[in-house]
């Protein structure tokens, strides 16, 4: 069983800044594929990131690519997602997740099915 707790969220103009962090208990964080996902307002969730067991590797959805950046620290137990340039489209709540599955690609992991666990959610507001 793992828990996972985000934070970071809040309000920031278009332009601005956020870094996301998500805290998980267990001994066994590093055996898990950590992924970031979103949900806007009346909107389904959607794949943001992920970072694999290592952290040597991540991949990016299409729409944040080159703003965001996802990163882990083992020893700590945390994953961390650094959000740039923020956009009004990217007002959502952000879930951090964790997948204890092996896939062939990472771009298997868009899948919100691919994960075990799931935390709360932190909201992002980005205003125009």
């Amino acid at each position: 069983q793992v828990q996972l707790v985000e934070s970071g969220g809040g309000l920031v103009q278009a332009g601005g800044s956020l870094r996301l962090s998500c805290a998980a208990s267990g001994r066994t964080f590093s055996s898990y594929a950590m992924g970031w996902f979103r949900q806007g307002p009346g909107k389904e969730r959607e794949f943001v990131a992920v970072v694999s067991r290592s952290g040597d590797t991540t991949y990016y959805a299409d729409r944040v690519k080159g703003r965001f950046t996802g990163s882990r620290d083992n020893a700590k137990n945390t994953v961390s997602l650094q959000m740039n340039s923020l956009k009004p489209e990217d007002t959502a709540v952000y879930y951090c997740a964790a997948s204890r599955r092996i896939v062939g690609y990472y771009s298997d992991y868009t899948s919100p099915y691919e994960y075990d666990y799931w935390g709360q959610g932190t909201q992002v507001t980005v205003s125009s």
